[in-house]
């Protein structure tokens, strides 16, 4: 009988277990048209290169079938219909691979990658230090730093305790200015602007 490879995308709405529902429903379609499937491989959830009918996403099967032409239509006819199925295509090939797929085996490696990658901080820690790197010790008491007291509890411990400024606390210690205040000041000498006399009346000499 002729031998074909073929791959469905489900909507990535519906779940893997009914992807693997839809499986087994065109396996009795084929096996009930006197053929058979040989393998069946669930791929998993995988992005679109572009959206199908608002999916971004897909779930992919593969099924390699042994069987009739009749089989293949009557399966294609029913999955063109159904409203789980974004795309399908079949080949037809001399032989089936008994091995696992290229994309199995790639989605085999990647979990096993995922697995390794998941080890944690401390994967490489000694003795239950709790540190973000495992290559570090654990850690000691801290030696007093020079010159600091032994309660100095300060920003810096070699910083002794400040005398008091000269003068009390003030703004500033300085002597008051002589004169007093802002207000004090003596008067200046002469009238002031508004102290000037009326003006006279100004005459233009014409020629």
């Amino acid at each position: 009988m002729p031998l074909y490879e073929h791959v469905f995308l489900a909507r990535q709405d519906v779940s893997q277990t009914q992807v693997e529902a839809l499986t087994k429903e065109f396996t009795d379609l084929i096996e009930g048209l006197e053929g058979k499937v040989t393998k069946s491989e669930y791929w998993g959830l995988r992005s679109l290169t572009f959206k199908i009918k608002k999916n971004r996403k897909a779930h992919y099967s593969l099924l390699n079938i042994e069987g009739p032409p009749a089989a293949i239509n009557e399966m294609e006819r029913r999955m063109g219909i159904s409203t789980d199925i974004l795309r399908f295509l079949t080949i037809r090939v001399d032989e089936h691979e008994t091995e696992p797929s290229i994309q199995m085996r790639k989605s085999d490696r990647d979990e096993r990658g995922d697995r390794g990658e998941r080890g944690g901080f401390g994967r490489e820690r000694s003795g239950g230090g709790g540190g973000f790197r495992g290559d570090r010790g654990p850690r000691g008491d801290r030696p007093p730093r020079e010159g600091g007291g032994g309660g100095g509890g300060g920003f810096r411990g070699d910083r002794g305790d400040r005398p008091p400024r000269e003068g009390g606390g003030g703004f500033r210690s300085g002597p008051p200015r002589e004169g007093g205040g802002f207000g004090d000041r003596p008067p200046r000498e002469g009238a002031g602007i508004g102290d000037r006399g009326p003006r006279g009346p100004q005459t233009t000499e014409r020629t």
